[in-house]
């Protein structure tokens, strides 16, 4: 899911959802520990090499339901020193084994059932109780099938809503190879094979689904466009902000992290852009259900088509140059505050002085000229401004 209306409901943190993952997680184990094991035993028994390849199917079922528990049990772990951003990828890693577990059982179980084609005289004809044994099969994964997804669309959890499609190709594999045993049963003997060989294949497809998926989100790949929309209204509904730019989204498991460059006006203090940006934050996280941290930078507004200034002096230096500048300005010894803007290539300079240097008039221009003249020649220094209180 894309739009941020749909994740509206998900909760990917709270306890209540580790709770109903693992629910469901056991008893996803427990209806596939006995399923894989009557179909294994009565296919075999039966003659029906579909209902064996079915039940190993289920029996991969059971193997991911266990690594389903072990991304529950470390995935919800919180941040911590080696891992900063927390664990929830976790389930990501665990989402792709199970991708990769598909694969194999899909080419494990093509490649038997291709080789018994290639005798089709010495095909057994499956008994009646294979047939009905893949119908119930089939009954019981669909209902595996509801019930996971139910719960995985209530957290957003892609680990379990993977799992849940999981038990669904199981259920339409089960399908199948109850037509192909029909079909053995009424005199096409091959069909049962067949059966075989098209479940791999619905596995198979599966399989390569969820890996590319789970490949997609350990190498950073953002949010869909919709959610990218939703969080630039957000972030231009903030009042100071002028525009954003370098916006970038990562998936972390069911969560997302964003980063985002914000320009505001050149002149706010320190303390107002900080603001801003923390009132951003908050509404992103609030009006962005999948959003659970944001990292907001602030730019001026000439920080993004005016010359740079990096490789400009920090306040110690400016200080530094400004004493050896104002030496011979006796009123210089009188500064309260300076305060430096790095605009445009350059450092403007406002420089805070006692109100009575400011009367008369006259002299307040001619101390303006006075400082204007000392710092001239330096190519750092772009103007200086005298205010007084």
């Amino acid at each position: 899911m894309s739009n941020s209306d749909e994740h509206s409901h998900f909760d990917t943190s709270s306890p209540e959802r580790y709770t109903a993952s693992m629910r469901v997680a056991v008893v996803n184990i427990s209806a596939n520990f006995f399923l894989s094991t009557a179909q294994v035993i009565i296919g075999l028994l039966g003659h029906s090499q579909a209902l064996v390849a079915d039940g190993l199917h289920t029996l991969s079922d059971m193997f991911a339901d266990l690594l389903v528990i072990f991304a529950l049990k470390h995935g919800r772990k919180g941040a911590d020193e080696e891992h900063p951003y927390g664990h929830e990828r976790i389930e990501t890693a665990v989402t792709m084994i199970l991708g990769i577990v598909l694969i194999g059982v899909a080419v494990g179980i093509g490649v038997r059932a291709g080789l018994k084609l290639m005798a089709v005289e010495e095909l057994l004809i499956p008994s009646m109780l294979t047939f009905w044994t893949a119908l119930v099969t089939l009954a019981a994964k669909e209902a595996m099938y509801r019930y996971t997804i139910i719960t995985a669309n209530r957290f957003g959890s892609n680990m379990l809503r993977a799992s849940a499609w999981h038990h669904r190709s199981d259920a339409l594999s089960s399908l199948i190879v109850a037509v192909g045993i029909g079909g053995s049963l009424l005199g096409f003997k091959y069909l049962d094979a067949i059966a075989a060989i098209v479940v791999a294949a619905m596995i198979l497809k599966v399989g390569m689904d969820l890996s590319w998926r789970s490949l997609r989100e350990l190498v950073d790949t953002g949010l869909g466009r919709k959610d990218l929309e939703s969080i630039r209204r957000a972030i231009l509904s903030v009042s100071g902000v002028k525009a954003l730019h370098l916006l970038r989204t990562r998936r972390v498991g069911g969560q997302a992290l964003a980063d985002v460059h914000i320009i505001v006006d050149d002149h706010l203090s320190v303390s107002e852009g900080h603001q801003i940006s923390e009132t951003v934050r908050a509404r992103l996280i609030d009006e962005i259900a999948p959003l659970t941290d944001v990292m907001v930078h602030i730019d001026t507004e000439e920080d993004v088509d005016s010359p740079s200034c990096e490789g400009l002096p920090l306040r110690d230096e400016v200080v530094k140059r400004l004493d050896g500048y104002f030496r011979d300005i006796p009123e210089a010894r009188q500064i309260e505050h300076i305060t430096l803007h790095y605009l445009d290539g350059h450092i403007e300079i406002e420089i805070l002085l006692p109100l009575s240097l400011a009367s008369p008039v006259t002299a307040t221009h001619d101390l303006g000229r006075r400082f204007g003249d000392a710092i001239q020649g330096d190519q750092d220094i772009g103007s200086i401004r005298l205010l007084f209180h």
